[in-house]
């Protein structure tokens, strides 16, 4: 049946989960909803072995170097427009399409990633999350499947870019502004300067520390709309106010600024981030004094 055919129907399915306060699906809804039109599943996966072993049915296997490859400016850096336009197309991808991402066993940052990219390539807004992932869809008795996928048609996506991806001369003009808020999203020994190997450790000065891991929970679910505001609210109180992220490579940066679209901020992401950054002497940087009992 074609979309033509069901605007207002596909309307009144799609228009809670697409808005940035509910971008976050469960198990159930995804069940109920997998067969709807225009809707496109993405497993995310960093081997194809691992897809065909066990994977959500009716997903599409979505590889993370397809979207953020590395390069020799860098690793996971964004992919170029037509090239991103041309992977969503292979996935059957079009401009009217609403995409689930789902990710595997604990791997919330890279899947996080391809949230990402899908709202850079023009998506936003589109972009669902399972949250809990394949296990969570598992531990409801939904089903699996084996094999590849390969029974789609091919999409007609046009990619839109959008704004959110910005480079290292954006966050230094961005570092004077006050309703902008740049954000580390490592975890605090290294946004404090303990050492990791680049060529100076810290944080960009006066950036603040999220860290990505306490986005989620145990299971790997986003925690509550409450408790992520505990994290956000007191460095941008003002939900107007522009959260750029990094971390290393932005790949962890990314489950930050999924936490932050939950919440409705304005969220972007700093690719080059600390790889890049740490190699640039006269951008800025800083570490924190940690006070230690004796």
């Amino acid at each position: 049946m074609k979309f033509t055919l069901l605007p207002l129907i596909i309307l009144t399915l799609f228009t809670p989960a697409a808005n940035s306060q509910d971008i976050l699906v469960t198990p159930a809804w995804l069940n109920t909803h997998k067969d709807d039109p225009d809707l496109v599943i993405l497993q995310v996966n960093r081997m194809q072995l691992d897809f065909e072993d066990e994977h959500l049915d009716g997903a599409r296997f979505l590889w993370p170097g397809w979207l953020a490859p590395n390069t020799p400016e860098g690793n996971m850096n964004a992919i170029d427009i037509k090239n991103g336009e041309k992977v969503l197309r292979s996935l059957g991808i079009n401009n009217q399409s609403k995409v689930i991402v789902t990710f595997v066993k604990d791997e919330v940052t890279v899947t996080a990633r391809m949230f990402l990219m899908l709202e850079y390539l023009g998506l936003k807004g589109q972009v669902l999350w399972l949250d809990g992932g394949l296990e969570d869809w598992k531990a409801n008795g939904f089903p699996v499947a084996k094999g590849n996928v390969t029974e789609y048609k091919k999409g007609k996506f046009k990619a839109r870019p959008l704004p959110i991806i910005v480079d290292k001369d954006y966050v230094k003009q961005r570092l004077e502004v006050t309703n902008s808020v740049i954000v580390d999203a490592r975890f605090k020994r290294y946004y404090d300067g303990e050492p990791v190997g680049y060529p100076r450790n810290g944080h960009i000065k006066g950036a603040k520390n999220i860290p990505y891991n306490e986005m989620v929970n145990e299971s790997y679910h986003f925690k509550s709309k409450e408790d992520l505001a505990s994290y956000f609210t007191p460095i941008a109180p003002d939900k107007n106010n522009e959260i750029v992220m990094y971390c290393f490579i932005g790949q962890t940066a990314s489950v930050v600024y999924l936490a932050g679209r939950v919440l409705g901020y304005p969220m972007k992401l700093y690719d080059g981030s600390m790889e890049e950054w740490s190699r640039i002497s006269e951008l800025p940087v800083e570490t924190t004094v940690v006070n230690q009992e004796n």
